[in-house]
């Protein structure tokens, strides 16, 4: 079941296991930004309003990794297809989420171990249109995404008894165990069809902290597709084919907790990391 739902007041809030603070927006695209400013522009525009038709909180999603050339060409192509979110006229907009994991990394774990059913626990802000929800994503066996998203009046850096009651029904664990584990900054440009129920976010800027540590992917893009799956026509897909890019599976928060945790599990995410690191590699060797 895919639902929002509204919380007013957070009381007896418990004390944080570490004092969280909320980072500043961070990152510097190695593309230029008057050029990936300038291929936003000539999307046509879609408020936050006409997005609701296409919220597709219950989906099925495909990630691509790309390096800041490939996201220009790209976004170049494809601007008669698809409209893109311009929020208070600002189409580069910006997140700042919190992910929370069980002390000992169960999330994290059950995603690079392979399990079929998976969750994320994350409180996101979209800082240009100041709206914070905490959200449960759910990945489960037939491959769909379910996003369940509490409405909060502010993100959150601990977890309330009221939110872990409402926490009961959409995650099968204690959400009492819960804590905060890393923080994730970055730019996203959405776009969405004009003809299809389809949207695709494409994210920049990626940077990620914990309590005393960061790290940035520099010159790294990720492109998400999100459908239903009764529409397979893609103009997007169509040029990932076109430019040779193939499916890539990107966790945000597993490739966060991998960089900047040494404790946990990571040997299934080297390969992956391998790459990243070429990619950012040759980012700023052509600067």
């Amino acid at each position: 079941m895919d639902r929002t739902t509204q919380m007013t007041t957070m009381t007896q809030t418990r004390p944080a296991l570490q004092p969280w603070v909320l980072p500043a927006m961070a990152g510097v695209w190695c593309a230029a930004p008057s050029a990936l400013e300038d291929l936003a522009a000539g999307f046509a525009p879609i408020g936050l309003k006409q997005m609701e038709s296409v919220a597709l909180l219950n989906r099925i999603d495909t990630k691509f990794v790309m390096s800041a050339e490939q996201l220009l060409n790209i976004l170049a192509a494809l601007q008669g297809d698809y409209r893109m979110l311009a929020v208070d006229g600002q189409r580069l907009n910006h997140y700042r989420t919190l992910y929370f994991d069980t002390p000992d990394f169960a999330l994290y774990n059950a995603h690079v171990n392979g399990h079929a059913e998976r969750y994320k626990v994350r409180s996101r802000e979209y800082a240009d249109s100041q709206l914070s929800f905490l959200e449960v994503k759910h990945k489960t066996r037939k491959g769909r995404t379910i996003k369940e998203r509490l409405s909060t009046a502010r993100p959150v850096m601990q977890l309330s008894p009221e939110i872990e009651y409402w926490l009961r029904d959409v995650l099968p664990m204690d959400g009492g165990l819960l804590e905060p584990k890393l923080w994730n900054t970055f730019t996203r440009m959405t776009l969405v069809s004009k003809r299809c129920c389809e949207r695709v976010t494409l994210d920049v800027d990626l940077t990620f902290f914990t309590f005393d540590d960061m790290v940035q992917l520099d010159g790294v893009a990720i492109a998400e597709v999100k459908m239903d799956a009764g529409h397979l026509a893609s103009p997007f897909l169509a040029q990932m084919r076109a430019q040779r890019i193939r499916r890539r599976g990107f966790s945000k928060y597993c490739i966060g907790v991998s960089m900047l945790y040494d404790q946990v599990k990571k040997n299934a995410l080297k390969p992956k990391m391998l790459w990243i690191e070429r990619m950012m590699h040759a980012a700023v060797s052509d600067e």
